[in-house]
């Protein structure tokens, strides 16, 4: 299931007293964000962690007959914290059905870190979990996951759970797979991805692993389960999940198993068949994840770049050099795809591949523009006492006019983290534009005649006075300016109807 567990619930790690981990304080281990751990505390924590290079599986587990017996505080405050899935726990019981937790959930678990989303898994078929649901008079939504088997059920309306049957891929064709259901949890554990990916976690503390996940997860290696090769050709996208995971997992940048990587490098070539949005969804976690330089590196390295619309020379350099600076800052990963482009047309090309959002290309392309820009780079060369922030203010206020002030300080603030300028991004996020001294009366009481002219002129007036760092009065703006404004704009409007006069005789000839 896809449960939101947001600790809006005042969940606190102190106050369930899990023991930190290796070097990590309790309350920094609120939730992973694109494979990093973030930086906000529980409170009456004081340390913040900076990476999961030191974190490791520090569980209280118990054995005696039968499976691992988990009994950390973590496990034991995820119940206590939601009743609904405890219910539902109880409405499978009732029918003799198992339920267990699977996949990310129980990684997380034993890494000491409370899961965001929840993963079910059991043993019941969707017409049984349909026909269990019903009876229980429990309301079902997202029907459209029953004929790959998973059920949605919505648990006294504030939480919902997605159950997965159990089950084997019959057919795959390396995007997609053919199910089939099965009563068998070590069949079902065969066909993920990552061996980390692969544990259960029935409600009772019951661990079972069944390709020797945990013992990966303590030593900090990722590994496919079986053949990798095999793993990769039954969905290529798994050779970019092997790489965020292994961002998100090793504590060591370039450890990775030969034989994956060339498992990697003999199968990228499917990759093609992968849709740009799912590419997309796994590529900006990569590079923003820990150890992102090396991890796209490698990825480079192995021939994948091709198949995501990355140009034929990538500039590493730059992306290294970037990511040394901007990594603290948690930039987007669109700043971080920035580093590695040269131009706008391969903006175009990478952007056809992976279908970024507009917001996303928009911030790719204000880097590119503004990264080298010599306004930004000398003003305090070339201003005596200047203030470094100046010209990032003049630069938000111009891209206001195109855009909204929350947008414009976004560009700007990444612009920033790419330059590694924590302190003039906390200036520029406590500043705000000043209120533009000339509205649309005042230039018509100018004399300026109302027409499609008049925005332009109140555009030029605006960027005026943002290069004047906002200390030009109306009566400079209105005497001084804007006649200069207009001959400008009416030498522009005579040459464009030269021009057009120009090739309209062509044509006639």
């Amino acid at each position: 299931m896809r449960c939101k567990l947001l600790y809006r619930k005042a969940f606190s790690l102190v106050n369930c007293s899990i023991p930190p981990l290796s070097g990590i304080s309790a309350g920094s281990i609120k939730a992973l964000h694109y494979g990093r751990l973030r930086t906000e505390h529980c409170p009456g924590t004081t340390t913040p962690a900076r990476s999961l290079s030191k974190l490791h599986v520090d569980m209280p587990t118990t054995r005696e007959d039968g499976p691992v017996k988990i009994t950390s505080p973590v496990f034991r405050c995820l119940l206590e914290d939601t009743p609904e899935l405890k219910k539902l726990a109880e409405i499978f019981k009732e029918r003799g059905y198992e339920l267990r937790m699977a996949g990310g959930a129980v990684r997380d678990i034993l890494m000491g870190i409370r899961p965001v989303d929840i993963d079910l898994a059991t043993v019941a078929t969707p017409i049984q979990m349909r026909e269990m649901f019903e009876e229980k008079q429990i309301r079902m939504i997202n029907t459209n996951g029953e004929k790959h088997g998973t059920v949605t059920a919505r648990i006294d309306d504030k939480e919902n759970f997605e159950v997965t049957t159990l089950r084997i891929d019959k057919v795959t064709d390396g995007r997609w797979a053919q199910v089939e259901f099965t009563q068998d949890w070590e069949l079902d554990a065969s066909r993920r991805d990552l061996t980390i990916n692969s544990m259960f976690l029935d409600l009772d503390g019951n661990l079972y692993d069944y390709f020797n996940g945990r013992e990966d997860l303590t030593n900090r290696r990722v590994r496919f389960v079986g053949d990798p090769a095999k793993r990769i050709q039954e969905d290529f996208l798994r050779i970019l999940r092997y790489l965020r995971f292994y961002g998100r997992i090793s504590d060591k940048p370039d450890n990775h198993d030969e034989e994956t990587l060339e498992a990697i490098r003999q199968n990228s070539v499917g990759l093609k068949r992968i849709s740009g949005e799912r590419l997309w969804m796994e590529l900006r976690k990569i590079v923003v994840g820990r150890f992102a330089d090396a991890v796209i590196r490698r990825m480079l390295e192995l021939g994948i770049g091709k198949y995501l619309g990355f140009p034929e020379n990538p500039n590493l350099d730059e992306m290294e050099r970037v990511w040394k600076l901007a990594e603290e800052l948690q930039p987007a990963p669109a700043t971080m795809l920035a580093s590695l482009l040269h131009s706008d047309p391969e903006v175009d090309v990478l952007n056809a591949r992976i279908k970024m959002s507009n917001e996303d290309c928009d911030i790719v392309r204000f880097i590119l523009k503004n990264r080298t820009n010599p306004e930004l780079l000398n003003y305090c060369a070339t201003v005596p006492d200047g203030d470094p922030v100046v010209p990032y203010k003049r630069l938000m206020a111009v891209e206001i006019l195109t855009s909204n002030p929350k947008v414009a300080l976004r560009r700007c603030e990444e612009l920033l983290k790419y330059r590694g300028d924590k302190h003039l991004i906390e200036r520029l996020q406590a500043w705000e534009v000043p209120r533009f001294p000339i509205s649309g009366t005042m230039l018509l009481e100018s004399g300026v005649a109302q027409g499609p002219q008049t925005g332009r002129m109140i555009n030029e007036l605006r960027k005026a006075w943002f290069y004047s760092d906002f200390q030009k009065t109306p009566e400079e703006l209105l005497n001084k300016d804007l006649p200069i404004i207009k001959q400008n704009l009416s030498d522009e409007h005579v040459r464009r109807s030269s021009l057009k006069r120009m090739k309209k005789e062509t044509k006639v000839k």
